[in-house]
């Protein structure tokens, strides 16, 4: 088996091949069977996995719906908003949020009126600082979008203090919790926030396009998505042309038919996961990163992730004396799956992570960073 580092992109937890061949198995035989119960199935799968998304975010009933990724829920947030919610004020970010994110507000702000304030890094950090991001946080920032866990340094924000002044400031707040969701805990509602998105990919090993939004009810009652159809409604077979009406939850962020492969296809990940002490997974990712950080300060390479574990998510990221792909290259030629993102190398232990994983993975950085 590779040496497994990989918890930062799409994660891996035993079986997952298997599980996804029989899940996959399963909605064939449903879907190609000459009746007249597929959809009775996919729903009831798609509904299972919104379910345990809810679960794990401590979100209230009827307050979680599927997207394809982080960038789309997000537009789907945004373009729901009243119009002069946004209108002549500012969306603020921090420069190490998920670029995709970024790209899509940048373009947006043309259309809604509102000014794109990204709040950058200090001198040589690798990360934004939270005691910046609320300097900068006025009474003018309509919506500030927080990422919990940059995926470029794992640096975790002050998620408590964001939150609190943002209420004080009364802008909309939204978590992309994407890079820590399924290995630190995380509720919607301690502290209490207005919507969050995430992928299922990573810590909770699921597949592409199985992305999710959750708005707070009290937000959602505000909202007209501008992309609707007849799931938005309260009964979608209710189809008068001259009688649509949002449905009054979560729904009303629907449209079309659901697409609901990806979220059937991670069903069993968020199953697997549901089952786990996730007490126990936390507590070996920590010493795995501990140990990850003690032997890199003993290469001597540059840790571009904070060191307290409570300012951390998952992940150690170091930065190398050159372009990481060679590394990346070096490292894969001995069964050791990592990646980088140009100098900086990402490491992220997860469930499949052993310590013989990690004693293979120091081996072979040590030379690896003296020739380079």
């Amino acid at each position: 088996m590779t040496a497994y580092f990989l918890y930062h992109s799409i994660g891996q937890y035993p079986e997952k091949q298997a599980d996804i061949t029989r899940v996959m198995a399963s909605f064939a035989a449903a879907w190609a069977a000459p009746d007249d119960q597929q959809w009775g199935h996919v729903l009831g799968q798609r509904a299972r996995f919104i379910e345990r998304w809810r679960a794990l975010i401590d979100a209230p009933e009827h307050s979680v719906t599927t997207c394809e990724n982080v960038t789309q829920g997000l537009h789907m947030l945004v373009t729901a908003l009243p119009p002069e919610t946004l209108r002549g004020k500012r969306i603020l970010v921090a420069a190490d949020c998920f670029p995709s994110n970024h790209f899509l507000l940048s373009k947006l702000q043309e259309r809604f009126g509102f000014t794109l304030d990204t709040v950058a890094a200090r001198q040589g950090a690798a990360w934004v600082e939270s005691e910046d991001f609320i300097t900068q946080w006025g009474p003018d920032v309509a919506l500030a979008l927080i990422t919990w866990v940059s995926s470029t340094s794992s640096h975790r924000v002050d998620l408590e203090a964001l939150v609190a002044h943002g209420r004080a400031m009364g802008s909309v707040i939204g978590v992309d919790i994407t890079q820590a969701a399924g290995l630190i805990p995380f509720s919607v509602r301690a502290p209490a926030i207005d919507f969050a998105v995430s992928t299922s990919l990573k810590w909770m090993c699921g597949t592409p396009g199985a992305g999710v939004l959750h708005v707070a009810p009290e937000l959602t009652r505000r909202c007209q998505p501008e992309l609707r159809g007849w799931f938005s409604q309260p009964n979608p077979f209710s189809w008068a042309l001259d009688r649509f009406e949002y449905a009054p939850d979560i729904r009303r962020f629907d449209n079309g038919t659901p697409a609901s492969m990806a979220a059937i296809a991670s069903l069993p990940a968020m199953d697997w996961h549901a089952a786990q002490d996730h007490a126990a997974i936390l507590a070996q990712n920590r010493r795995h990163t501990e140990w990850i950080i003690a032997e890199a300060t003993r290469l001597r390479l540059d840790i571009v992730t904070p060191r307290a574990e409570a300012r951390r998510g998952g992940s150690i990221m170091c930065r190398m004396p050159g372009d990481g792909a060679p590394i990346v290259a070096a490292l894969r030629a001995q069964g050791i799956a990592a990646d980088a993102r140009g100098a900086i190398l990402r490491l992220s232990p997860g469930i499949i992570t052993t310590d013989a994983d990690i004693e293979a993975l120091m081996s072979a950085l040590a030379p690896l960073t003296r020739s380079a």
